[in-house]
């Protein structure tokens, strides 16, 4: 299990993304969920970013939206980074 670490940067720019789209809060929150329980989880399709960004993962929360949700991985830890459509994080 993860250490799930939100940062208030985070939280405030979350809290703004699922008010301008609300009809994705229960899966955020899935996603969120199952970041603390398993980040390699298949569902959350995790892969490791390239070029300026490589330092960064990133998970599906609904493919339809492609929203993402950038996080770093440190031994046990998972800290969300950024959250927003694929143009927006990227």
């Amino acid at each position: 299990m993860a250490k799930l670490i939100i940062s208030k940067q985070y939280s405030k720019t979350a809290g703004k993304f699922l008010k301008k789209n609300p009809h994705i809060i229960k899966q955020y929150y899935k996603t969120i969920s199952l970041l603390e329980l398993n980040p390699y989880h298949p569902s959350l399709r995790l892969h490791k970013l390239q070029g300026t960004l490589s330092d960064y993962y990133s998970v599906s929360i609904n493919m339809q939206y492609k929203i993402l949700l950038y996080f770093i991985i440190i031994e046990d830890k998972v800290m969300p980074i950024s959250i927003g459509t694929h143009d927006e994080v990227y």
